[in-house]
């Protein structure tokens, strides 16, 4: 483990692979602790890989990356849980477990993440829905909740353990326009209290009426728009 007092990702001379092929070569930027950034880019262009290399479910093929303290290039088997609980992960398809409420999907997470006091737990588990603005579906279970509902119980369980980063993988992709506003916002809140958030994305409207920096994916490399300027349109077709 190194600790960057600025840096919450450090990405050097990366090569991202998925099945045995390259599909982002020699990339390097840095995030820092509190950041937001969007993740784009076509379907197939390594935005997931890239995620997915991060929190340590695909090896790294060549390169540095440092996440939250973790050097990624040489993480152990048994380090790689406590690098998640430094991260919370977020899916498009929420991945809740169906056959348990609310509350017993928030206390799994606890459990498997050395939680053992049940009053601290309880607690915990009403702060981060209060956070995400769900108040009182802790017995509902998934099927009785909205698909924006059951995101942002995703969300609540992503800040169980007080991550340093978010890492969100088209965490709108299955909501309507404004269920999808709603939580880019709540991201944004997130955002605000201290939390970097790296969030890949393929919807035009955030980036034109919710500005921030833009990581791309295009042609194997990333393309950075704190280093080089493109209009919106470049963004989405090239």
């Amino acid at each position: 483990m190194i600790e960057d007092s600025i840096h919450v990702l450090d990405i050097q001379h990366a090569n991202i692979a998925q099945d045995e092929q390259i599909v982002l070569e020699d990339i390097s930027f840095q995030l820092k602790k509190g950041e937001f950034a969007y993740l784009i880019g076509r379907t197939g262009s390594g935005k997931s890989s890239l995620l997915k290399t991060l929190y340590a479910d695909l090896p790294l093929d060549l390169g540095d990356i440092s996440v939250a303290g973790f050097n990624i290039d040489n993480i152990r088997r048994k380090d790689v849980p406590m690098l998640r609980r430094k991260l919370g992960i977020i899916f498009q398809d929420f991945q809740l477990l169906m056959d348990r409420s609310v509350a017993e999907n928030l206390f799994f997470v606890m459990k498997a993440t050395g939680w053992k006091d049940k009053g601290k737990m309880r607690a915990k588990m009403t702060e981060v829905l209060m956070k995400v603005g769900l108040g009182s579906v802790d017995g509902k279970m998934p099927h009785q909740l909205s698909g924006g509902e059951q995101q942002r119980v995703a969300i609540a369980r992503a800040l169980i353990n007080d991550p340093q980063l978010i890492l969100a993988d088209e965490p709108t992709g299955n909501l309507d326009p404004e269920v999808a506003d709603g939580i880019l916002k709540l991201f944004f809140d997130i955002n605000k209290s201290g939390t970097a958030v790296l969030m890949a994305t393929h919807n035009h409207s955030f980036l034109e009426n919710n500005p921030a920096r833009v990581l791309k994916c295009s042609k194997h490399k990333i393309l950075d728009s704190e280093k080089e300027e493109f209009s919106l349109r470049d963004v989405w077709y090239y």
